[in-house]
């Protein structure tokens, strides 16, 4: 071989290796690519199949809910199995090693990974937690005869908490998957099933704590004594509405039964005032230790009643457990489970017309003496029907269950041990120092020192807005008050004082609570920016505004708030309760590091 030929056939075979290479690199980009395509059509039809397990898990499980509230056991078994059944088909369909490679992809694994958590936690509560619910007699959990069996109730207490353990693991595992980056359809798909375990766990929980609680609370080491305080939603106040009627419930070895009766009025004032807090004396003066009916100015439900029980103690020499607080629209929601109730002197309470009849009609056709009468004689009456009737357990749960939800039934105990129990919970109207999510409290007052509340309507729309380079987000509040009061006709009871100057218009100061940590920037009124009344409660910046609306009125607050620093992109509201319920909206935004 000649010297000038070599270097030729090095050439040669470099291109041979070249071409050999490069038809190994196609072949593999061949067999990569035909394995990632039957991956992905696997994929693809096992999400198909996924698709269609939970869409009919989904409808399973409003048919089981709907059977189960109805009390319809035989039904709710068999749809309870066709509901394994699908959950199970559907975790398994998500579970494969064709989907567990499909998660690990950058495009589409989040997406995958959220439909198998989904699908994962409706099998867990199909198998953990449904059938407990629906094995257990509930009937231990509500009274019969007055009296509620203790030892039912502590043998149901267990198997609550072990239910109420397997829900609250499934929520946390729900709130750890991130989804921002999800495409529409599962993002919607994920918030729609939280919303629906977290009133679950809300559920669950209450029950836990009602089993664990009930017996101590019911006098089972001695008799128990507390206050059942009516909140006066004609008259609004932070947690409700004032402090009216109130009655004495005595509770021993589940035994319970109504005493002393009796309305707030009757406690007088106080002077020199009830020690308030440094924080409410700062933005209330002396008024909420002087009289009972201020007590609750402010939101923090264990400060009202605690000065509730102060001064019901000085007056009375007698000092109570704890106190109970609800409003007539939870009497609304009992007289669902009861029926209607006559009260003496031939008056019936009805569901449909209970809230009209004590917080307007009462108002208008009686004196204040007869207004004291007839409200002690119908807690009396539904005290009565709520303890003695045949009432099904499930449906009071349900009726419970909303009112808690919606803060209509507060209970503070005087014992700190039974008090930590509550925690942050929405039964014990405990305003956090802390946000897990950044929460905005809109509380009403009323300032016309009249029984107009009845006539507000009420509407909150908060939207999350600009992350600010400091690791703060901004809050956009709106909140409408309109007033449907009529223009003449009412009676003097109902107009009370008439401190807006015109009696028959509505004024409400409007409360807001900044979230924990953070702070209200600044407010307009119908467009005119306002000054306001400012102070802090409970690390929360509070901005109070003066808010009159004439009949047939409406008036536009609108405001902006701070967080403390947070990347979160969702908020809350915290609302008093009024007669009529809010119309609300909260829209929320991508977190700040996205």
């Amino acid at each position: 071989m000649t010297e000038s030929e070599r270097p030729r056939r090095r050439r040669s075979r470099s291109r041979r290796r070249r071409r050999a290479r490069l038809r190994r690199a196609l072949l593999g980009a061949l067999v990569v690519g035909s394995l990632l395509l039957a991956s992905g059509g696997w994929i693809g039809f096992r999400g198909w199949q996924a698709r269609a397990h939970l869409l009919n898990a989904a409808g399973l499980a409003r048919e089981l809910s709907a059977q189960v509230v109805g009390g319809d056991t035989d039904r709710a078994l068999r749809t309870l199995a066709a509901l394994q059944e699908q959950a199970g088909a559907a975790r398994a369909a998500t579970t494969d090693p064709g989907w567990q490679l499909g998660r690990r992809t950058p495009i589409a694994g989040d997406d995958l990974d959220a439909v198998q958590q989904i699908a994962v936690a409706i099998d867990d509560l199909a198998r953990q937690a449904f059938p407990t619910l629906l094995r257990m007699d509930l009937t231990s959990l509500v009274p019969t005869e007055g009296r509620l069996d203790l030892v039912r109730l502590t043998a149901a207490s267990a198997e609550l908490s072990r239910v109420d353990g397997a829900v609250q693991r499934t929520r946390r595992d729900l709130a750890a998957v991130p989804g921002d980056q999800l495409v529409s359809q599962i993002r919607q798909a994920l918030t729609d099933l939280r919303g629906e375990i977290d009133r679950l766990a809300g559920l669950t929980t209450a029950a836990d704590q009602g089993a664990r609680l009930l017996p101590p609370l019911l006098g089972a080491s001695g008799q128990r004594r507390y206050l059942l305080v009516s909140q006066n939603l004609a008259e609004l106040r932070a947690t409700g509405g004032m402090f009216g009627a109130y009655a004495m419930i005595e509770a021993e070895k589940g035994q319970v039964r109504m005493g002393q009766q009796g309305s707030s009025a009757s406690l007088g004032r106080f002077t020199p005032a009830v020690k308030l807090p440094t924080e409410i004396r700062a933005l209330w003066t002396d008024l909420p230790g002087i009289y009972p009916a201020d007590v609750n100015l402010t939101p923090h439900f264990p400060t009202a009643a605690a000065l509730y029980r102060e001064m019901f103690r000085r007056k009375t020499g007698t000092t109570v457990d704890g106190v109970l607080a609800v409003d007539p629209v939870v009497l609304s929601y009992l007289l669902k489970a009861t029926g209607p109730v006559m009260v003496p002197g031939g008056v019936p309470l009805a569901s449909e017309k209970v809230v009209q009849t004590l917080l307007n009609e009462t108002y208008q056709r009686l004196d204040i003496r007869e207004q004291d009468e007839f409200f002690t004689a119908s807690a009396a009456a539904v005290f009565d029907a709520f303890f003695k009737k045949n009432v099904n357990p499930r449906v009071l749960l349900s009726v419970f269950d909303r009112a808690i939800t919606e803060r209509r039934i507060l209970f503070w105990s005087a014992r700190p041990e039974e008090q930590r129990t509550f925690g942050d919970s929405r039964m014990a109207g405990t305003l956090p120092e802390q946000d897990t999510v950044p929460t905005v409290g809109v509380f009403l007052n009323d300032g016309s020192g009249a029984k107009l509340g009845y006539y507000l309507r009420p509407t909150a729309n908060l939207t999350v807005s600009e992350c600010r380079p400091d690791g703060r987000r901004e809050l956009r509040l709106r909140v409408t008050l309109r007033s449907t009061a009529p223009k003449s006709g009412l009676s003097e009871s109902v107009l009370g004082l008439g401190l807006a100057g015109d009696p028959y218009t509505i004024r409400t100061l409007v409360s807001i609570f900044s979230p924990a940590g953070g702070s209200v920037l600044e407010a307009r009124l119908d467009g005119t920016e306002i000054a306001l009344g400012s102070g802090t409660e409970r690390r929360r910046q509070v901005a109070t505004a003066n808010v009159e609306a004439s009949p047939g009125a409406e008036r536009v607050l609108e405001v902006t708030v701070l967080t403390a620093k947070t990347g979160v992109g969702q908020a809350e509201l915290w609302l008093t309760p009024t007669a009529s319920p809010w119309t609300t909206q909260v829209h929320s935004a991508p977190s700040c590091d996205q």
